[in-house]
């Protein structure tokens, strides 16, 4: 490893995941302020919300800082497979065009996402072996094994002239994690012996006391559950937490019932989990088509749609336009995940489409059917007494979560804390840890096959016709600039008690015009202003107008 020359620093810079849960691309930068080398940690998506981004199902950072410097970034570094670490790569590759790392397993479903992408050939995806060490310039990263809620979450010691950091990924302390490697205690303390400069650490739970809780205790509550129904079984779960679906296929075995997946990515995950080398003893499967002609005791079925996702399995099935699957009374539901913020409507629809149906619904807020992927407070003062960091720099939640890490922290007698933002450049130097830069930073929307930048506001004027529907008016127009013909109007998502006042005032408006030159600007705009106010009076809202103007 290189030595430091006196105007190198090291600076720690978030495009995603910074006041918010997804979406995280983190990037570490080492060098003078004007030739920085780059490494990037994780790239991951944030999933659309229709009521807030409608159309919309993935949004991924804007990195055109980035890009513009692409010859100095020199990795891509993936921390595990979960989507809002890896699901970007796909999008933004094709602007940094660097080699990308990860262990085995998390390889496996980023060289699937590459391959869906036509990339396959064209990025190059290095295995890393667990516990192995990636060097790229002035940067040597070490793999820690850690526990989380997917095969082979890692931490990473990040070492440079200027000190290590570690960058904790998502994880939790589970001493009985079922599937992988538990979390190697002895290699954080090792490292907190050789000296932190920085801790950069998951906040998701930092609002909890207490632990999250071990996959093993959790088998035996799903165990005992499923051996207690008669009927068909329907198990929501994240797909990417492979030790769940291994414990609900080993339960089903046990009380004589076949499995089957349901939903694209639970295939894919349980098909990367077997390359890996995991789900050795998993059940056979049957095919959803299949299951449909055993009776109910004898079938459960594995399903996406945890978390309400309009295409997803379980929510299909909720609305009975499954192909396969049906549900109904004596039949169960149960929801192994927790209700993501922001998807709680969603989730209750249709656990509440299912319980209509006669479906009995096992969730999170009344049966211990799930434990998080993230670290409770005990965890994350567990951590820091292994890893004794100079400098705190929490992620990975909302700000309300970044702000009650900061403060445990500051109890934990860690020296510095920082809340980094979305775009700010973070300079870690002990004595000297402040914000040295901010660059552009904005979210792109994935809106069907085509990259939108957010400020563009089409989900904004979509909400706005969500509320207020549209009014479009024709208006057709002589030579001599007067309207020839009453204007037409068309109306959607405005009631029909609104069509007849605002067509009257779009009438008058147009009568009244009298030009004394082409101005047909004045013309558009008036009429707009025009139906807006009419609609307004008659309803109490303005909906989106556009008025044009065809001259014959």
């Amino acid at each position: 490893m290189n030595h430091p020359e006196r105007d190198d620093e090291l600076v720690f810079l978030p495009l995603g995941g910074s006041g918010e849960i997804g979406m995280n691309f983190n990037a570490y930068g080492y060098g003078p302020p004007d030739d920085r080398k780059w490494i990037v940690v994780d790239c991951g998506v944030l999933f659309g919300n229709e009521a807030t981004t409608p159309g919309i199902e993935l949004i991924v950072p804007d990195i055109k800082y980035l890009a513009e410097r692409r010859e100095n970034v020199l990795a891509i570094i993936a921390t595990h497979a979960h989507e809002d670490h890896i699901g970007a790569i796909p999008y933004l590759w094709p602007r940094l065009r660097c080699p990308i790392y990860a262990t085995p397993f998390t390889a496996r479903i980023i060289e699937g996402k590459l391959d869906d992408a036509g990339l396959f050939a064209e990025a190059p995806v290095t295995r890393v072996p667990l516990g192995g060490t990636v060097s790229v310039g002035s940067f040597s990263v070490e793999y820690i094994s850690i526990t989380h809620s997917i095969p082979e979450p890692n931490g990473l010691a990040v070492r440079t002239p200027l000190g290590t950091v570690l960058h904790t990924g998502d994880w939790k302390l589970d001493p009985d994690p079922l599937l992988g490697e538990p979390t190697d205690s002895e290699a954080f303390r090792r490292l907190g012996d050789e000296g932190v400069l920085a801790m950069v650490c998951d906040s998701t739970n930092t609002l909890i006391g207490g632990e999250s809780g071990s996959e093993a205790v959790l088998r035996d509550s799903l165990i005992e559950l499923i051996g207690g129904l008669a009927g068909r079984i329907a198990v929501a779960a994240f797909s990417s937490n492979v030790a769940r679906l291994d414990t609900v296929a080993k339960a089903a075995r046990r009380y004589g019932r076949r499995v089957a997946l349901v939903g694209r990515s639970m295939h894919k995950f349980t098909a990367a989990a077997r390359s890996a080398g995991y789900l050795r003893d998993f059940p056979d499967l049957i095919d959803e088509a299949e299951a449909a002609n055993l009776p109910p005791h004898k079938i459960l079925y594995l399903c996406t749609g945890s978390q309400g996702e309009a295409r997803a399995a379980l929510t299909r099935i909720a609305a009975n336009e499954h192909r396969h699957v049906r549900l109904g009374a004596g039949d169960a539901a149960i929801f192994s995940a927790r209700i993501i913020p922001g998807n709680d409507l969603a989730i209750f629809d249709v656990q509440n489409r299912l319980s209509a149906q006669g479906v009995e619904i096992f969730s999170v807020e009344s049966h211990f059917v799930h434990v998080s992927g993230h670290p409770c407070r005990d965890e994350l003062e567990k951590m820091y007494a292994w890893a004794r960091p100079r400098i705190a720099v929490p992620v990975h939640g909302e700000r309300r979560h970044m702000a009650s890490h900061a403060s445990l922290a500051r109890s934990l007698q860690v020296p510095e804390v920082a809340i980094p933002e979305n775009g700010q450049v973070l300079r870690l130097a002990p004595g000297r840890v402040q914000v040295v830069d901010e660059v552009h930073f904005e979210r792109i929307h994935i809106d069907g096959r085509i990259l939108v930048n957010a400020s563009e506001g089409v989900t904004r004027r979509r909400r706005s016709m969500g509320v207020g529907g549209f009014i479009g008016i024709t208006i057709v127009v002589g030579k001599n600039g007067r309207p020839v013909a009453d204007p037409i109007l068309m109306f959607e998502g405005v009631p029909d008690a609104v069509h007849q006042p605002v067509c009257r005032a779009v009438f008058d408006c147009v009568r009244q015009h009298a030009p004394r030159r082409d101005d047909r600007e004045a013309l558009m705009e008036a009429t707009r202003r025009a139906a807006r106010r009419a609609a307004e009076k008659a309803w109490g809202k303005k909906p989106i107008t556009r008025v044009e103007i065809v001259a014959i």
